[in-house]
């Protein structure tokens, strides 16, 4: 297999903020009542909020102001207003309490819920694409998408999206009563709206790149992260502790410099929206009081009209006015992570699926076994097409030819990078051809259902990998049709039962990370009992199967891989020539052709490739000894 293609850069499209938030909300769909109920307690809210200064005008003109003009003047009338104010100010609150709880919880459930549907949708995702997008992205960068830029939203929808409603209906709601009330004040008091949406508008765009800047650096430090634990064998073995942490903090270094961008801007952003909205409090102040004092600072008369209660109010609404829209701007420092994070899951989401079922694809209950390529030219870059020349480099199988029997052994050898392991990806399609065709009983694999097509093909591979969890749901898969008995039958067949029983729990055993507790040995004969207990009704893939294992264990697989492949077409790959002398049939392979097939001893007589790749394999095995 050729080496995997360099990783494509992040996109860096800006201005999708409505086509995106359009996506994200149309997960809400199926949610429609707490997105109602949601909105409705939101404007219950928002609608409550000014009537406390309406509460506070009324208790201040009618009850302190009377008192401060004559304090002579009958208390008790004065006390009842008072009293009356205070007892409906509390009520209100209760109510804002129950309304307010209502609205954080409704909008709460729906963000947790929305959440689960696209990490379900990019895990769905992710399982549906072919290999090739694997090859082309760091684990590390795909667990970002699914973790960290799914929790960006979350955090919109759960915490923003709450400011958001309640803060656009509460802007609403104080403009509609101060305009009430006073629409000159009112002018005054929105006279710093303007500002406040050019502040928004300019650092909008500088905040919305630094965001993104920021989840590229994360998904960078994610994937350096999961390479070298993954690796960190590797690391130890060569003492590259040191320069490994040196490459890593130049990593964490980039991410510290993109994240410092996001912070300075953001931190800009608030002080500039905070000393606008205190600048129109200040406004309201200076215009108010003039009016009450009956002339400006020049000593020009001037209307009034505005009571000390109505000024108290306005200076209470102003505020209030301005904080909603200093809440949006954490809101908005929300939103733009969220726009961000978004680019990059729809990004996924969008991705086209280049393995496809074609509409009506078939399914078959029984495979004969008959594989044949037909003229078939591979290479795993994605831009070589039908028409690359036929002497590019890139092309990993050039013109296979190749019939293989119903219930036929054939091995695959040559040296690495000859093709073998393409001819098995090819049968199971986790890739599709440029030229010629791949067929299954005569169907080309292009026309049968991917599920259908695979569930007849056993595999075992080389890089064996095990799941965290028991041994036996690393042998079911976790399928509920297989059997304990059909599990314990398998196990026999490849010589691993007495060693499973012999461990504490049994197949019930935790089997730690990537099987870390166990041999290569011991995880190479699980997978090969994996693929049996499958039950392939015909194909059986091996490929490398015995690469990495002892000669007993090899003897043991050998044993039980006769029996398996009475009837069955199998397909094999081994470095060791010894462990395929059996098969009815050898394909020697070179540069992605084939130059030789027959028998194991037809093809020593013949003294070609395969004889020459015997006598040294066996030379190097003497020289061992």
């Amino acid at each position: 297999m050729t080496a995997p293609a360099p990783v494509p850069p992040e996109p860096a499209q800006a201005g999708f903020d409505a086509r995106l938030t359009r996506r994200i909300f149309g997960y809400l769909k199926p949610y429609v009542g707490l997105v109602v109920g949601a909105v409705l307690l939101s404007l219950l809210f928002s609608g409550i909020q000014p009537v406390f200064g309406l509460i506070q005008r009324y208790a201040i003109d009618n009850a302190l102001t009377p008192f401060l003009d004559d304090p002579a003047i009958n208390r008790v009338p004065l006390l009842g207003i008072l009293t009356t104010a205070a007892l409906t100010y509390m009520g209100l609150k209760l109510v804002e309490f129950a309304v307010q709880y209502g609205s954080i919880l409704a909008i709460g459930y729906l963000g947790q819920n929305v959440l689960r549907d696209i990490r379900a949708d990019v895990f769905t995702k992710l399982q549906r694409l072919h290999l090739a997008f694997f090859d082309q992205n760091p684990v590390g960068r795909l667990i970002t998408r699914v973790t960290s830029d799914v929790d960006a939203i979350n955090q919109f929808l759960t915490g923003g999206l709450v400011s958001l409603i309640q803060s656009a209906f509460l802007i609403v709601a104080y403009a509609v009563i101060m305009l009430t009330v006073d629409w000159r004040l009112s002018l005054v008091s929105f006279g710093v709206l303007p500002f406040m949406y050019l502040a928004s508008n300019f650092f909008r765009t500088r905040l919305r790149d630094a965001f993104r800047a920021t989840r590229l650096q994360q998904a960078v430090v994610n994937s350096k992260l999961n390479e070298n634990i993954t690796g960190m064998t590797t690391v130890q073995l060569f003492g590259r502790e040191r320069r490994t942490a040196l490459d890593f903090d130049h990593t964490n270094r980039a991410l510290l410099t993109a994240n410092e961008n996001s912070v300075k801007w953001f931190s800009l952003f608030m002080p500039t929206m905070a000393v606008l909205g205190q600048l129109g409090v200040a406004l309201v102040l200076y215009f108010a009081a003039t009016r009450i004092l009956g002339q400006d600072a020049a000593g020009v008369a001037l209307a009034t009209g505005v009571t000390v209660g109505t000024l108290y109010a306005f200076i209470g609404w102003t505020t209030n006015l301005f904080q909603p829209i200093q809440d949006l701007a954490d809101v908005f420092n929300n939103l733009q992570a969220a726009m961000a994070s978004s680019e990059r899951i729809f990004e996924v989401l969008d991705t086209e699926e280049q393995i496809q079922d074609k509409p009506g694809a078939r399914t078959l209950e029984h495979f004969e076994g008959r594989v044949s390529f037909e003229g078939v030219w591979f290479a795993y870059d994605q831009t070589v097409t039908a028409q690359t020349p036929d002497s590019d480099d890139r092309w990993i199988l050039r013109g296979i030819d190749l019939d293989i029997q119903p219930g036929e052994s054939v091995a695959l050898v040559g040296a690495t990078g000859a093709g073998k392991t393409s001819v098995t990806a090819l049968v199971s399609r986790f890739y599709d051809v440029q030229r010629g065709a791949v067929r299954v009983d005569g169907h080309n694999v292009r026309d049968l259902a991917q599920y259908d097509l695979r569930r007849h093909v056993g595999v075992v591979l080389q890089d064996v990998f095990l799941f965290a969890g028991t041994i036996e749901s690393n042998l079911t898969l976790n399928n509920p049709e297989i059997s304990h008995e059909r599990v314990v039958e398998a196990c026999r067949y490849v010589g691993v039962h007495s060693y499973i029983v012999s461990l504490p729990e049994g197949y019930q055993t935790e089997v730690r990370e990537r099987g870390a507790t166990l041999s290569t040995g011991q995880k190479q004969l699980l997978a090969f009992a994996r693929a049996l207990i499958q039950n392939p009704d015909i194909l059986l893939v091996l490929d490398e199967a015995t690469a990495n294992v002892d000669t007993e264990t090899e003897i043991r697989i050998q044993q039980a891989l006769l029996k398996v492949m009475e009837g069955r077409t199998s397909i094999i790959i081994a470095h060791r020539l010894s462990t395929i002398e059996h098969c009815d049939r050898i394909v020697v392979m070179r540069r992605g052709r084939i130059v030789e097939q027959g028998s194991h001893r037809e093809l020593l007589d013949k003294g070609g490739y395969y004889a020459r790749l015997h006598r040294l394999q066996y030379a190097h095995s003497d020289a061992a000894d």
